[in-house]
């Protein structure tokens, strides 16, 4: 088994944390003055979820916060990122804000500053208000604007006690899974209105930065979290593969980093969706409001693709990692295949290669080399299992604390390369609902028994601790 360090040191200023979702732990959908979300009404559509599972009740952390707190510290984590739950602190997502939704924030931020845990927040991890989806969601401008309105007020709300504002976790998955391919939340399979979606969340981080730093001043901390997708052809000699690679990295990575970091959309992408859309949505002045800087670039990481040119026989490959669907996240790449990876694979299919963590974080680094880096989410879903030896319960995960060691070493080679990376976020501080497959994947250090609620260290969390 891996040990917690081995040779490699972090300088002391390094964050090491851990990361959950609101709709994924929180549970208490119905109390405390929460508004309904585009998940609770997607995992209450019949074949929408694995075994029809929903976020209800989840791990009843809105009940049992102080409890999860007392882990946090035990752990000894620098930092902790967590969600804040929009309808909760305003149901509608626009009109009147929520007191009690906003006191268990509150609370929340004072528990994890008493025990010396910086507190990571962020604004946004998918659960839209349902009343903003019903005008149309991410597809509509309005709800860019509202969530400017909503960031400005929770930085009114907490901003002299979150070290971090991280505005939208992974808009990738929001936009091409939420509205390409149809396999998360609100469930809409129209490229038209996933590529409508890109826009319109690159347009909300940049207006809620600007509202954040007009309550906070300039120097206030802010972030984005992106899962940047590791693309690699199949055949590096093959140009044909090579387009495949640009294609495909086009809509994964450079719709997001192009106009956050750069002012521009990938001409590549609008040539090939000339088609579908003039991008018509994208008013004057939007670009320059989304590239705003940035204090860290949060990078969430799992695994790699590998991609080729399609010959348009026979079906196309579609391994990409994500559920099957009629939908295609893949806009302007519809020609591209994706390959089955070589093993070893997690529980959720995914190719297990640290390597490209350490060449995503250097080729951002060699991009921009003036932005600091964070990792603020990498894990792995295993199926773990309860053992009691001697009347003591425990959960042995070695493949988990492999897999966290060897990340954590490929990022200490990202930066022993010079990449700027200042923390590791391991995902996920608990098992949890995990999004279309419910409650089967186990993400978690801490495993949760979903009928008791009984909290238990694995074997990763013990070595994470040590660590």
């Amino acid at each position: 088994m891996a040990t917690p360090s081995d040779t490699r040191t972090f300088p002391a200023d390094f964050v090491w944390g851990s990361a959950t979702a609101s709709y994924q732990i929180e549970g208490g959908v119905g109390e405390g003055g929460r508004g309904r979300s585009i998940w609770d009404t997607f995992s209450h559509t019949p074949g929408k979820t694995l075994n029809g599972d929903t976020g209800d009740v989840a791990d009843d952390h809105f009940h049992r916060w102080r409890q999860d707190v007392r882990h946090i510290a035990d752990l000894g984590l620098d930092a902790y990122r967590f969600s804040i739950a929009w309808p909760r602190v305003q149901p509608g997502g626009s009109g009147e804000f929520n007191p009690e939704g906003i006191g268990f924030y509150s609370d929340l931020l004072d528990a994890l500053l008493a025990v010396g845990v910086k507190p990571v927040v962020t604004l946004y991890h998918w659960d839209l208000p349902q009343e903003l989806q019903d005008a149309g969601g991410w597809t509509n401008r309005a709800t860019a604007e509202a969530f400017a309105r909503y960031a400005r007020r929770m930085a009114e709300e907490f901003g002299d006690r979150v070290e971090v504002w991280t505005t939208l976790n992974e808009p990738w998955c929001t936009a091409l899974l939420g509205y390409g391919s149809g396999v998360h939340a609100p469930g809409i399979s129209d490229p038209v209105a996933a590529l409508r979606a890109i826009h319109h969340l690159n347009l909300a981080h940049g207006l809620a930065v600007r509202e954040i730093r007009d309550v906070l001043g300039a120097s206030a901390k802010v972030s984005i979290t992106l899962n940047l997708h590791v693309v690699r052809p199949d055949d590096p000699s093959s140009q044909a593969d090579l387009e495949a690679k640009r294609k495909a990295d086009e809509i994964a990575n450079e719709s997001f980093l192009g106009p956050l970091l750069e002012g521009a959309y990938p001409a590549g992408l609008l040539e090939r969706t000339a088609s579908l859309t003039d991008w018509s949505f994208v008013r004057d002045g939007d670009l320059e409001a989304i590239h705003r800087p940035l204090t860290v670039l949060g990078v969430n990481y799992y695994s790699t693709a590998r991609v080729r040119a399609w010959s348009g026989q026979g079906q196309r490959q579609q391994a990409d990692g994500h559920k099957d669907s009629a939908g295609n996240p893949w806009i302007g790449a519809e020609d591209v295949e994706f390959l089955p990876q070589p093993g070893p694979h997690t529980a959720m299919g995914w190719n297990i290669e640290p390597a490209g963590l350490t060449d995503l974080l250097l080729q951002l680094h060699d991009r921009y080399p003036d932005l600091a880096l964070m990792v603020t989410e990498n894990g792995a879903a295993f199926d773990d299992e309860v053992t009691v030896t001697d009347g003591v319960a425990r959960v042995h995960d070695p493949r988990r604390v492999q897999y966290l060691h060897d990340h954590v070493e490929a990022l200490g080679l990202a930066r022993d390369k010079g990449a700027d990376v200042r923390g590791y976020f391991a995902w996920s501080l608990l098992d949890n609902f995990e999004w279309a497959y419910g409650y089967d994947r186990r993400f978690g250090i801490i495993h949760v028994d979903y009928d008791t609620q009984e909290r238990l260290w694995k074997d990763s969390a013990h070595w994470y601790h040590r660590l």
